[in-house]
């Protein structure tokens, strides 16, 4: 597929940090092999950079996996409530920043 009409695919995906969607300037392809393609990508709104794979197809293909419709449903995204964001700053509140040493305690 043309690495122009790529791109501007690309231009559909939201940032993770700030909900922009990217523009074309500023997506820029780092590689592309068969339908695997990669691109480094940074927010105009929020300068924030990350890096995007995508398998890119000109035809439609079935969804590959073994999960039920049960758990594919179980994975939607869940909304993020009042308890949560102050069960999330009370942690923080004591949270010293080592995350080697919290993820150690499991």
């Amino acid at each position: 597929m043309e690495e122009k009409v790529v791109r501007k695919l690309v231009t559909s995906i939201k940032c993770d940090v700030c909900g922009q969607t990217y523009r074309l300037a500023n997506i820029k392809v780092i590689g592309h092999h068969e339908e695997l393609w990669f691109f480094r990508v940074r927010c105009a709104s929020c300068q924030a950079q990350c890096l995007v794979a995508a398998i890119v197809q000109r035809k439609e293909s079935a969804a590959l996996g073994d999960l039920t419709e049960a758990e594919t449903a179980s994975f939607k995204p869940v909304l993020v409530g009042v308890d949560d964001v102050l069960d999330m700053h009370n942690f923080l509140l004591d949270f010293d920043g080592d995350f080697a040493g919290l993820f150690s305690r499991a």
